[in-house]
C-alpha cells in the first residue's frame, strides 16, 4: 500500500459512504469509484457484495457473509490463498452490481471469496510492518535478479496484508525462466512468490510522472483499464507520425490519441477518400491535408514537391468526383461561386510593434553615463596625484634651500 492510501486511512470522516470528499488528488486514488447512488433512497434490493481495493490496480469483488456493517473507506480483512489480506472497501450498496455488470462479472457463476472481520490492531500493525518491507525487498530482488542474468526489471513488490506472501511485478522483452531465482527468494524472505509480469504503461502508471500537456500522467492518476492504442489514431486525426512526439514517457503510443478519436470518425463519415485524384484541364490534383472540422480539403498539382495548395470545401471535391464519374474535367479547382469571404479576427496583430531593441537604449545611456562617471574619476584621480606631486616637490625644493644656506 502506497502513502496515498495510508492518507486515506487517516483522513476517513464519520460519514464516508458517498464519493470523495476531498478537492485534491493528495487524498484521492485512482481506484476510488464514486458512487452516484449514494443519494437515492436505499433499494430493496441489498446485496451483499463489496468492491475491496489494494495496492496499485488491483481490486476484486469479496461477499460479506457475517453480515457487517461496512462502509466506504474501512480497512477489512478478507481471505486470501493461502492466509488473509488487508485492503480498503472501495464500494458498497447497490452500485457494486453495476460494476460487477462493467467487469462482465456473473454473480451466480462467480465465486467469492469472503470478508472476515474489520481489521484489528494487530492486522494494521502487521500490515503496516509489511508494507515497510516493500522498498527494501525490491531492491534485493533487483540485484539478486542482476547476478543471475535475468533479462528483466523488478518494478514493484506488494506483501500480503499477514506477511505470508508477495507479488513480485517485472518487466521483460522476452520469456524469463526465473525458477532460480523464486527458490532464492523464498529462501531468503521466508514468504510465499508470486511472479507477476506487466507491461510499460502499467509501470508509468505506478511510477507517475508529468506529460508534455504539463499535467499529471492519465495512467498514475484515473486510468485503470488500457486500451490498445495504434497509429491508425494518429492517422485519422491528422497528427503528423513523428515517433518522438506520439509516445509517452512509458515508450508507448500515447493514451490520448484515443480521447477524441470517435469525434475524428464521426466528423469525417462523408469525406470522400483521399486517395481519389481530380481531374482537371489544369492537371491532376492530388490530396495534401484535411481540416476535419472546417470541412476544407487542400490539393496541389505538384504532388513531390507539395507546393501551391488549393482549399475545397467538402461540397466542392464531391462535386468534381462526380463529373469526373461522368467522363468530364472540370476547368479549374476552385469554384468562385463557393468562395467565402474571410471572416475578420478577433485579435489585432501587433507584431512588430514594439521593437526588440526597445532596452537597448537604456542601456546605452547607462553606459554613456558610466563611462562619464569613470572619466571624471580618473580626471580627478589625475589632479590628485599631481597636486601630491606638486606638494613632495615642494618640499625637496626647501630641504635643498635650507642645506645649501648651511
Amino acid at each position: 500500500m502506497d502513502n496515498t492510501d495510508k492518507d486515506i486511512i487517516n483522513q476517513q470522516s464519520e460519514d464516508n459512504t458517498k464519493g470523495c470528499q476531498c478537492n485534491n488528488t493528495e487524498c484521492c486514488s485512482k481506484l476510488q469509484t464514486y458512487d452516484w447512488l449514494s443519494d437515492l433512497p436505499a433499494s430493496t434490493q441489498k446485496t451483499n457484495i463489496v468492491e475491496v481495493r489494494f495496492k496499485n490496480t488491483r481490486k476484486d469483488f469479496f461477499i460479506n457473509t457475517n453480515g457487517l456493517r461496512l462502509n466506504k473507506g474501512d480497512i477489512v480483512a478478507v481471505e486470501a490463498s493461502p492466509g488473509h489480506d488487508i485492503g480498503i472497501v472501495s464500494l458498497t450498496g447497490e452500485i457494486v452490481n453495476f460494476q460487477m455488470k462493467k467487469q462482465d462479472v456473473d454473480p451466480k457463476t462467480h465465486e467469492f471469496k469472503k470478508i472476515y472481520r474489520k481489521a484489528k490492531t494487530t492486522d494494521l500493525d502487521k500490515w503496516y510492518e509489511a508494507i515497510s518491507l516493500e522498498d527494501d525487498t525490491m531492491l534485493k530482488t533487483r540485484q539478486i535478479a542482476s547476478d543471475l542474468n535475468l533479462d528483466m526489471k523488478i518494478g514493484d513488490v506488494e506483501y500480503q496484508g499477514d506477511r505470508t506472501k508477495a507479488i513480485f511485478y517485472y518487466i521483460a522483452d522476452e520469456r524469463v525462466d526465473f525458477r532460480q531465482l523464486i527458490k532464492i527468494l523464498a529462501e531468503k524472505f521466508k514468504i510465499r512468490i508470486e511472479m507477476r509480469q506487466i507491461g510499460a504503461r502499467q509501470e508509468a502508471g505506478r511510477i507517475g510522472g508529468i506529460g508534455s500537456c504539463g499535467r499529471e500522467l492519465c495512467c498514475s492518476t484515473w486510468i485503470t483499464n488500457f486500451v490498445s492504442v495504434t497509429t491508425n489514431s494518429a492517422r485519422y486525426q491528422e497528427i503528423s507520425l513523428n515517433p518522438q512526439k506520439l509516445a509517452g514517457q512509458c515508450g508507448k503510443l500515447k493514451c490520448c490519441l484515443n480521447y477524441e478519436l470517435d469525434c475524428y470518425i464521426d466528423a469525417q463519415k462523408d469525406f470522400p477518400a483521399k486517395e481519389i485524384i481530380l481531374e482537371t484541364k489544369m492537371g491532376q490534383a492530388h490530396h495534401a491535408k484535411t481540416d476535419i472540422f472546417r470541412r476544407v480539403m487542400w490539393y496541389t498539382y505538384d504532388p513531390i514537391n507539395m507546393v501551391n495548395f488549393i482549399p475545397l470545401s467538402v461540397e466542392r471535391v464531391k462535386e468534381i468526383i462526380v463529373l469526373n464519374n461522368k467522363g468530364k474535367k472540370v476547368d479549374e479547382l476552385f469554384d468562385n461561386t463557393n468562395v467565402t469571404s474571410d471572416k475578420s479576427l478577433d485579435f489585432q496583430n501587433v507584431v512588430g510593434e514594439e521593437s526588440l531593441t526597445r532596452f537597448d537604449e537604456n542601456k546605452k545611456k547607462k553606459k554613456r553615463r558610466n563611462n562619464r562617471n569613470n572619466k571624471k574619476r580618473n580626471n580627478n584621480n589625475k589632479n590628485d596625484n599631481r597636486k601630491d606631486n606638486r606638494k613632495y616637490n615642494r618640499k625637496n625644493n626647501k630641504k635643498d634651500n635650507q642645506s645649501s644656506n648651511k
